[in-house]
């Protein structure tokens, strides 16, 4: 008897300071108290130790997300739940992820810039505001908002744990993570099978 195991990415977008890391962090937790075993690739800590030197341009930050995205894809076909976190800006990336990966469920954590500068700890925006960080996405570098992606969550308006009950509903939906109340799919061989068939019909349940 197995436990079924289904890999899938969580591929959380969206304006740097918009909760990303935040909720992917949430739903780390929650999904570990599932028994899931899970991986988060954060796009901070990726450029730190993978991506170190390809810099801020287009072609760069596509080419961070591809490998973003390539290593999210091999953990996930191994049946790991992978969490990644990063900006995301171009549409043209995320479809190349949607396509490289099989269980893929986009987050968009939508939030309005105002609102991302007020929150920013870091104080990016405000040097990027003043000229010092050049190609900052949502100064100037765009973020192409997501055509499709398969959650929304508002975090300008929502609670952390309301967007990650959104999360979470969606991934239910999709037969990727079984609910609390559902235990995980259990497969048995036709050996096991027939041996429960006989213990029943040994009890005289058959």
């Amino acid at each position: 008897m197995s436990k079924v195991e289904k890999g899938f990415v969580v591929w959380f977008e969206g304006l740097p300071s918009s909760g990303k890391t935040t909720l992917a962090r949430l739903l780390e937790r929650e999904l570990r108290n599932r028994g899931l075993k899970v991986e988060v690739l954060d796009g901070d800590i990726v450029r730190q130790y993978f991506s170190k030197g390809l810099g801020f341009s287009k072609e760069g930050r596509i080419e961070n997300l591809r490998r973003i995205a390539y290593v999210a894809h091999l953990l996930s076909r191994n049946g790991v739940a992978v969490i990644t976190a990063a900006v995301s800006p171009y549409q043209e990336a995320r479809d190349r992820a949607r396509e490289m990966i099989e269980n893929f469920v986009e987050v968009y954590a939508r939030c309005p810039v105002e609102v991302c500068i007020e929150r920013d700890v870091k104080g990016l925006y405000k040097k990027a505001l003043a000229g010092e960080i050049k190609n900052f996405t949502g100064i100037d570098d765009p973020f192409e908002e997501p055509v499709n992606p398969e959650v929304i969550v508002d975090t300008d308006k929502e609670t952390p744990e309301e967007s990650l009950k959104k999360i979470l509903a969606k991934l239910e939906e999709l037969g990727l993570l079984p609910t609390e109340e559902s235990p995980a799919e259990e497969v048995y061989s036709p050996e096991e099978e027939e041996m429960i068939r006989k213990r029943l019909e040994d009890l005289g349940y058959l």
